[in-house]
């Protein structure tokens, strides 16, 4: 174990300073334009209320709106004291900012006003996802924590309408929600579950009742499975294809893949993306796939082929959250370094990137490959002056 004066240095081993030092030296790069917060940055959605803004999650127990073209903070919404682990808007006219967080309790705000609004208690531990959704004329708030339940709340009272649990298979924590733009109606949702196993579920909702929904695989059409099981372990991620005529399920999942659930097979496999260590957020183009998460990188997709066209270096830390930009042409990552980077996604720049990265390559193995000059001196001179040395 390495030794220091630096207090930083105190409990770690050589693989932990390594890795602390690596981070530090990455820190100072300008890939991606960053925006320095001053928090980890948990998760992300796009602001309704502005195209180029976010509004994220941090760690200090706040959510803040940035502008990403600016770098400017428009907003800080306070009040919870714990990390604020994900973010929603939704309400009448999408007028509300709601956050859950460490401290058990979804909080909320007037998006417009920025004034607090209603806060939501019910759940035994930490609040990991948020959802808005609509029902008749009622409008709800979906929660979902590492207590493995799942609460509907109508927005207006505060009420709990539903907690859902699983009866047929144990459920953990709950890490994803996502509604279903296809199934959902006006007089039901349909909302779709992740959590800390590796089973996805499936719900219909209305006012007065829950339903878990069965699955069909395309397979194995006479065979019937309570959950979608296509990961081996946690799915951190949720994502509905709204470009494609089938608007497919997308996931990332803490056994390295990202997958393309195909909605006409059942919700089985389709496409599987080969990322590598945990992939914690996924966004969707018409031409890319973008995964990112614990590796740091940002790693673009060709869609067609499923090949990987380009790597985006420049977080130093895990990224948590990606989010696609109006007109598709960027993609906005946040990760728990404090940073928020903005890629672009034209192909011209991605290819320009590449070229770079081959030419730092080429140029390593030139200097690699350069021959030690010869010694002026023989093997006798050489010899006598180690002897005087040594003297």
């Amino acid at each position: 174990m390495r030794q220091g004066s630096s207090t930083g240095h105190y409990f770690q081993t050589d693989a932990e300073q390594a890795l602390t030092e690596r981070r530090a030296a990455k820190a100072s790069n300008k890939n991606g334009n960053p925006i320095v917060l001053k928090s980890k940055l948990l998760a992300a959605v796009s602001d309704p209320s502005a195209p180029g803004s976010l509004l994220i999650a941090e760690s200090v127990g706040s959510v803040r709106r940035v502008d990403v073209d600016s770098g400017e903070t428009k907003h800080v919404f306070k009040g919870p004291s714990a990390p604020v682990t994900c973010v929603a808007v939704g309400g009448p006219g999408n007028h509300t900012v709601f956050a859950g967080s460490w401290d058990k309790n979804i909080w909320s705000w007037d998006s417009e006003t920025r004034a607090p609004g209603r806060k939501y208690s019910g759940h035994a531990d930490f609040v990991k996802a948020v959802v808005c959704a609509k029902v008749g004329s009622k409008h709800y708030l979906i929660s979902g924590g590492a207590d493995k339940k799942i609460i509907v709340w109508d927005t207006e009272s505060g009420s709990r309408i539903h907690t859902i649990q699983d009866q047929t298979v144990s459920m953990m924590a709950i890490q994803a929600l996502v509604i279903d733009p296809l199934e959902s109606t006006p007089e039901a949702i349909v909302l779709v579950s992740a959590s800390s196993d590796p089973h996805i579920r499936r719900w219909r909702i209305t006012e007065g009742a829950v339903e878990q929904l069965q699955e069909t695989s395309s397979h194995k059409p006479d065979s019937v499975r309570p959950t979608i099981l296509e990961h081996e372990t946690t799915v951190y991620k949720l994502f509905f294809d709204t470009e494609g005529e089938d608007v497919d399920l997308w996931t990332s999942s803490g056994d390295g893949t990202a997958k393309c659930l195909s909605r006409q097979k059942g919700f089985t496999t389709d496409d599987t993306i080969k990322h590598g260590d945990h992939v914690r957020a996924i966004a969707v183009t018409d031409q890319w796939i973008i995964t990112a998460g614990r590796d740091e990188d940002v790693k673009v997709w060709d869609r067609t082929s499923g090949k990987l066209y380009c790597t985006l270096e420049g977080h130093y830390n895990e990224v948590t959250d990606l989010v696609i930009l109006a007109g598709g042409n960027r993609v906005v990552s946040v990760s728990i370094d404090g940073t928020v980077r903005t890629w672009l996604l034209h192909k011209s720049e991605l290819d320009r990137i590449n070229k770079e990265k081959d030419e730092k390559a080429k140029g390593a193995e030139k200097e690699a490959a350069v021959e030690p000059e010869e010694s002026l001196m023989t093997a006798e001179e050489e010899a006598e002056l180690a002897a005087l040395m040594e003297d």
